[in-house]
């Protein structure tokens, strides 16, 4: 077993060991991938301000979300069929999550469904739900959530149409993957892989097979999604949705500061700067540089969060440091899961809170509390004055 000591460690097993078209789904963005890639490059142009002769000793990375608290200020983001990038996905996702301290979303769109996790986890987690056209779906799933204990809503507002993802077509993604020559020709080399997805019923969208209407099995889900997904969707329409739920509520897809005043308006506890880690429209901006018009909109009405882009626990000090309360991770945590299971996944967040920790103490502070914009240099362009 190789040293892991940073989360491009677990990316490289990751690679070798889930079939590709899973591998691509994760590690692609949309058309030509620009947003993709400034995601993260973008965090390249901040630089952190090192100090010295600082008293370093007790040192904390411990902070709240959304009132809840948490191990350090970071979020298991939801992902597409996570269950497909190692058996049982979602369910060794969410356990790493809760002994590591930090909150874990589930996808509508997972494997395992939101029973599924509940039963084998301990402590409430968050749902993340899709801005769907069927009421009585929708509804329905928002009390399978209350039942299941979560302790939040995120409702995804950034994908009335999707992105074109060139990988996913050109690799016929799907959830179990279609038997083809070249997937079968790759899938034999992933032999770890495969003897985990044969161990474990749950291969299918478990949050809507026998839940959404006319949807019995893996075989009429295709059609139920082409037209599941509302491109007539609108702010009144949100505020149907945040009638169905009554908990704490989280609004993810946010880019622009006009959508965080209108989220703020609907009763969102907290937004998420993102732009769906790159797929969705590409030649936007990173969401690190949206951050800092959306916080001088908003003030101090709601919580904002970031995710897109995260890879590191500098990145996460970075992203705090900018304004936001909380970052969220998804491929970080999906290489990791992807290569070691729930193991894997834990030690990525025992890596990033290391670094979170060593480079906060480095540049003069105790408590992640206290940190703020004093510590980075960031270039006076970064966040706009655009033409």
């Amino acid at each position: 077993m190789p040293v892991i000591t940073e989360i491009e460690d677990f990316k490289r097993l990751y690679r070798r060991r889930v079939p590709k078209m899973f591998y691509d789904y994760c590690e692609s963005g949309s058309w030509t991938e620009q947003t993709f890639r400034e995601n993260s490059s973008d965090f390249d142009e901040i630089y952190l301000r090192q100090r010295v002769a600082v008293d370093m000793a007790g040192r904390s990375t411990k902070s709240q979300m959304i009132g809840q608290d948490v191990a350090m200020p970071v979020a298991l983001a939801p992902v597409g069929m996570t269950g497909m990038q190692h058996y049982d996905g979602e369910i060794l996702a969410a356990r790493a999550a809760e002994r590591f301290g930090v909150p874990y979303c589930l996808s509508t769109m997972s494997i395992c469904s939101i029973e599924d996790v509940a039963r084998n986890t301990s402590k409430p987690f968050w749902m993340q739900v899709y801005t769907l056209k069927d009421d009585a779906f929708m509804k329905n799933l928002f009390d399978r959530a209350k039942e299941a204990k979560c302790s939040a809503a995120v409702i995804t507002v950034d994908l009335q149409v999707l992105g074109q993802r060139h990988r996913d077509l050109k690799n016929g993604l799907s959830a179990p993957p279609k038997l083809t020559p070249a997937s079968v020709a790759n899938m034999m080399t992933k032999i770890g892989w495969g003897m985990g997805m044969l161990s474990t019923k749950r291969r299918f969208f478990g949050n809507i097979v026998g839940h959404a209407k006319g949807v019995s099995d893996p075989s009429s889900l295709s059609t139920w999604t082409a037209q599941a997904f509302d491109q007539s969707l609108n702010w009144d329409r949100i505020r149907e949705f945040r009638k169905m739920w009554d908990g704490p509520l989280i609004i993810k897809g946010i880019m622009d500061p006009r959508d965080a005043l209108e989220a703020c308006n609907v009763g969102a506890d907290a937004i998420v700067v993102s732009n769906h880690g790159g797929r969705q429209l590409d030649g936007a901006l990173s969401s690190i540089r949206a951050l800092e018009p959306i916080l001088d909109a908003v003030g101090d009405k709601i919580e904002v969060h970031i995710d897109s882009g995260i890879r590191s626990g500098q990145d996460v000090l970075k992203a705090r440091a900018m304004g936001a309360k909380a970052a969220w991770i998804g491929r970080a945590y999906i290489y990791a899961l992807g290569a070691m299971g729930q193991k894997g996944v834990k030690q990525a967040l025992e890596i990033i809170q290391k670094e979170l920790d060593t480079s906060m103490a480095l540049c003069g502070h105790t408590d992640i509390e206290k940190v703020d914009r004093d510590i980075l240099m960031v270039p006076k362009d970064f966040s706009g004055n655009w033409a």
